[in-house]
């Protein structure tokens, strides 16, 4: 989420930030005064986001694995979410979203030190930080919860841990402060408004270098390893999609019409790539599945989410489509050409769908949208796209070189897969001791 745009080749970066934020006004002390409406929708939107990991994507997740695995799966979601919690208030925000240096932050949020209860963000000045910080913390449990998708049925619980912990600090924290904290992409003019690169690209990569040092499933793809409850994957989707709203609609910081429309393009766009997905699906296997279906709804919304704060409707049509077709590709063909084995696509769905949005973003935002203070980098810019891509590849070559040192490091320590005994027999008895009868 960024509500505030900055680029190095503009003038008077001051009033663009005042700009960016319509609903933002000063106190008679000079102050930026805090906004109760605007407050009321982002501790809404907060909720809907961590609604979204709790118990949105648990189900999704829980609802695509071999029985055997369910509980297994489900705790990987719930324990990240709680570690990231804690890391996030200690040093995790700290790193992110203070002034810092162009790479990274500083450390005068360390232990939240100096949160005020009247204090207010840069990126969010009309409510009050610790609302901002919450929100942002609802941001940060998403994303590696995502990227464990990737290594269903085979990952140490241990080994998430570590890895959650780890590359939250060394990955996210920094590509955070890049487009969203002040960092080097924002001041370049990268378009990310709620997470097409922070997110998606971010956590589509590393789910990738994953998946491929951990090596495929035993028994892939020969091997019948269909969901064993669509039912639940169904609900897990259904709480992603309306979780969504405050995702896109939340990082508008206001309670405005930007707001409103980041929330209508978010559930077209979703609507638009179901329904492409579906249709792709029936084209070339004969039948439109559920799971094709839903997969098709997580693609348009992670795809529509780096634009939704820059696009009008008619946009919001073309990036789902293209998103639902792209992503059916890259999760089927692709993926089977290419031999690796991730479990449930992460890479296919919010790796590409973050990809499009993202080059999305620059061609087809709208200044009567994304505000005055940016036109002329907009509106079809190729200048814009070239920098989009630029912000995609800065984040391509951290997430995908720092996360393969992470996993190695915790490969050579404490290993990152279970024994072959355990994978047969599951992971629900061997690791936590519990069934799903």
């Amino acid at each position: 989420m960024t509500a505030f745009l900055s680029h190095a080749r503009r003038p008077a970066p001051a009033a663009c930030l005042l700009a960016i934020l319509p609903s933002a006004a000063l106190a008679a002390d000079g102050k930026p005064a805090i906004n109760s409406g605007d407050t009321a929708w982002m501790i809404v939107a907060t909720a809907l986001v961590l609604l979204m990991s709790i118990p949105g994507l648990a189900l999704f997740y829980a609802g695509m694995v071999r029985k055997k695995n369910v509980l297994a799966t489900t705790a990987q979601t719930l324990a990240t979410v709680a570690l990231v919690s804690v890391l996030w208030v200690v040093i995790g925000y700290s790193l992110a979203f203070t002034p810092g240096s162009g790479i990274i932050g500083d450390l005068s949020r360390f232990f939240m030190a100096g949160l005020a209860l009247d204090g207010v963000h840069d990126a969010a000045k009309t409510v009050p930080e610790n609302v901002f910080m919450m929100f942002q913390l609802t941001f940060a449990a998403i994303t590696p919860a995502l990227v464990i998708g990737a290594a269903a049925d085979r990952i140490k619980f241990s080994a998430t841990l570590w890895f959650m912990a780890l590359w939250l600090l060394l990955i996210y924290c920094p590509i955070a402060h890049w487009v969203w904290g002040g960092g080097f992409l924002q001041k370049e003019g990268v378009l990310d408004f709620a997470g097409g690169i922070v997110v998606h690209i971010n956590a589509g990569v590393a789910a990738l270098v994953l998946a491929l040092v951990l090596g495929p499933r035993r028994g892939y793809p020969t091997e019948n390893m269909a969901p064993h409850n669509l039912v639940l994957t169904v609900i897990g989707v259904s709480l992603l999609w309306v979780g969504w709203f405050g995702f896109n609609g939340g990082s508008a910081v206001a309670a405005d019409g930007r707001a409103g429309m980041a929330i209508a393009v978010t559930h077209i766009a979703a609507a638009t790539a179901a329904l492409a997905w579906m249709f792709a699906e029936w084209m070339v296997v004969g039948k439109p599945s559920v799971l094709g279906f839903v997969s098709g709804a997580v693609a348009g919304l992670g795809s529509i989410t780096p634009a939704s704060g820059y696009v009008d409707i008619s946009a919001a049509l073309i990036i789902g489509a293209v998103a639902g077709l792209a992503c059916f590709y890259a999760s089927t063909t692709f993926k089977r050409r290419m031999g690796y084995d991730d479990s449930l696509d992460v890479f296919g769905v919010h790796g590409v769908g973050g990809f499009i949005g993202t080059v999305a973003a620059g061609i087809f935002a709208s200044s009567a949208i994304a505000g005055p203070d940016i036109r002329g980098l907009l509106e079809g810019n190729g200048q814009q796209v070239l920098t989009q891509l630029y912000g995609i590849a800065c984040t391509v070559l951290l997430c995908a070189a720092g996360t393969w040192v992470i996993l190695k490091i915790i490969d050579v320590t404490i290993g990152l897969r279970v024994t072959p005994e355990q994978e047969i027999e599951g992971l629900d008895i061997n690791l936590h001791g519990e069934t799903v009868h």
